[in-house]
């Protein structure tokens, strides 16, 4: 056979922005072997009449670093078109964490990305194969994945590596920090894509305490990030917030020479709170630092974020200091301080105002109690029986044990104020949190969201530019070399979609992750195809590569690539 697999008669759209051209693409040991004409035989051919063939899809922004140890098909990316991910985000690594640590970092995870810790212990086992990050990166290589991933050093890993418990209470120590310099340097050199820290007021990590990279002052984030400045490679991804933004980026990049991209220029989030303007002020900021020569790229977002919470772990509100007392608060500790007269009006106080305010736009999506409450706003039950919407709130969660959920929008429901963002140059597609809030959100679904909403139904953005902006796009911010584009010689990471039907599905509740935890999903409608490698992996929404098998076609991006 001259192929492996065949696709013949589609839209070839490449991934650099070029219009697209009707065509046959040919994979042969994986990787393009023809495009354009395909003359010979193929072991397997895929009709793409009336469909588009493209690079399969890279998604910058997913925390899977839990989950890729029990789930080497990392569902529900490759669903979608995802061929290639990056993990390790906003500093939040599992790698490096000394045994003793574990807990720690596991109980981060479930406060600041809404991981169930009961998910996350029983799908990390009790001996995880790994302590280093070097040492991580070789267990995900000898595990295997279904798909291309790349993985950040995080700086809350690092300095609770370094300093144990008291990274959560103060500033390290020069010898602190140059031992943290020292691992970061090292797992850049052994593969790390990049370092990845935060500074959000919104990551508050076990015990209502902020994440451990937030008590670093900003000459500790210059040094580690100096780290990639001495290796040559690598990038920075950080998570905007005070004494870290704009002035600071410059900064990093004019001292290190690396790329940063930021998390996340939203919409309608009240950037006043961040102390960065408006979105429009950030985006006006952003053009600015690149037109000055520096690598500096925000990330955003297609969808609107809506965050479906429960009072058991209200994400959202914990970083408030009324809700300290919450997050260190056991589940009968949590409804003793919600049935509080003083905690009560606290609360009323706190939704006037700042993130708080969009819960009057909240709705109830779950109530066991009373189900005809569910998909109606929070603000019209209170009004019809006469209470305080915030009142409401904390009884019908108390009358089902914290059991009650609802839906707040956070940002980006403006859609208006979104297209300025997806359109910039100087901005990249970000912010799936594919692995993270699993029981909150899913935006893993981003990529078909983004095909079928903004270009078939908006046709707010031309179908070769959304591509390059899922492809080429993030590789090119992600120091991502062999990835991205369609061409002759480089690795098949290849889909197949219908432009007239591709799109994501509702959400769904579904609980298949360790321990029974619950998450929600998002079907991919108008997927025929998603090849990496050249191995067909999915096909017309059914997984068509064994994913017990021990030869995955993943593979690990080391320093972005896997050669």
């Amino acid at each position: 056979m001259d192929y492996d697999i065949k696709i013949t008669g589609g839209l070839i759209v490449d991934g650099t922005g070029s219009k697209g051209y009707f065509g046959d693409v040919g994979i042969k040991d994986g990787k393009v072997a023809a495009l354009g004409k395909a003359p010979g035989t193929a072991a397997k051919t895929i009709n793409a009449d009336g469909k588009v063939v493209c690079p399969g899809f890279v998604d910058i922004h997913t925390h899977y670093d839990a989950q890729i140890i029990w789930d080497r098909m990392l569902t529900i990316s490759p669903w979608h078109g995802v061929t290639t991910v990056v993990m390790g985000n906003c500093g939040f690594s599992v790698a490096p964490t000394r045994p003793d640590h574990r807990d720690m970092i596991m109980r981060t995870l479930e406060n600041v990305e809404g991981m169930s810790v009961l998910a996350l212990r029983e799908g990390l086992g009790d001996q995880w194969p790994f302590e280093t990050f070097p040492e991580y990166l070789d267990a995900i290589e000898a595990r295997g994945t279904a798909i291309n991933v790349g993985a950040l050093v995080g700086h809350t890993a690092v300095r609770l590596y370094v300093m144990g418990e008291e990274s959560t209470q103060r500033e390290a120590t020069p010898d602190e920090v140059a031992k943290m310099r020292k691992i970061v340097f090292d797992a850049i050199e052994a593969g790390a894509v990049g370092f990845a820290t935060s500074q959000a007021f919104t990551h508050v990590g076990y015990d209502g305490l902020p994440v451990p990279s937030r008590l670093a002052n900003f000459d500790e984030i210059r040094e580690l990030c100096g780290a990639l400045g001495d290796a040559g490679k690598g990038m920075v991804q950080a998570t905007i917030g005070k004494g870290l933004a704009f002035e600071q980026f410059a900064t990093l990049y004019k001292e290190t020479g690396r790329p940063i991209s930021w998390t996340a220029l939203l919409s309608g989030l009240g950037g006043s709170g961040l102390g960065v303007g408006s979105a429009m002020e950030q985006l006006r900021r952003s053009d600015e630092l690149v037109a000055a020569g520096n690598k500096v790229y925000p990330q955003v977002t297609p969808r609107a974020l809506q965050f479906e919470l429960q009072f058991r772990a209200p994400f959202i509100f914990e970083s408030y200091p009324a809700f300290k007392p919450v997050s260190r608060a056991d589940l009968e500790g949590k409804k003793k301080i919600y049935a509080d007269p003083k905690f009560r009006e606290t609360f009323r106080e706190l939704i006037k105002t700042g993130i708080g305010s969009s819960w009057h736009k909240a709705m109830i999506t779950y109530c066991p109690h009373d189900p005809s409450l569910e998909e109606r706003f929070i603000a019209d039950v209170a009004e019809e029986r006469g209470v305080h919407l915030a009142d409401l709130t904390l009884d019908l969660s108390l009358k089902d044990n914290l059991e009650t959920r609802f839906r707040m929008p956070i940002a980006n429901a403006n859609e208006d104020e979104v297209l300025p963002l997806l359109q910039n140059k100087n901005t990249v597609l970000g912010l799936s949190d594919a692995g993270a809030h699993a029981s909150q959100l899913c935006d893993a679904c981003a990529s078909t969201y983004l095909l079928g909403h903004w270009v078939r139904e908006k046709k707010a953005i031309e179908l070769e530019e959304a591509v390059r902006m899922l492809t080429s796009r993030p590789a090119e911010v992600f120091g991502i070399t062999d990835r991205g584009t369609l061409k002759t010689g480089v690795p098949a990471d290849v889909v197949v979609f219908d432009p007239d039907t591709v799109g994501a599905s509702k959400l769904r509740r579904v609980h298949d992750l360790p321990a029974g935890a619950d998450r929600l999903v998002a079907d991919a409608i108008g997927i025929n195809a998603v090849i990496v490698n050249g191995v067909l992996l999915r096909q017309e929404g059914v997984d068509a590569f064994n994913g017990a098998s021990q030869n995955l076609p993943g593979r690990l991006l080391r320093n972005g690539s896997a050669a």
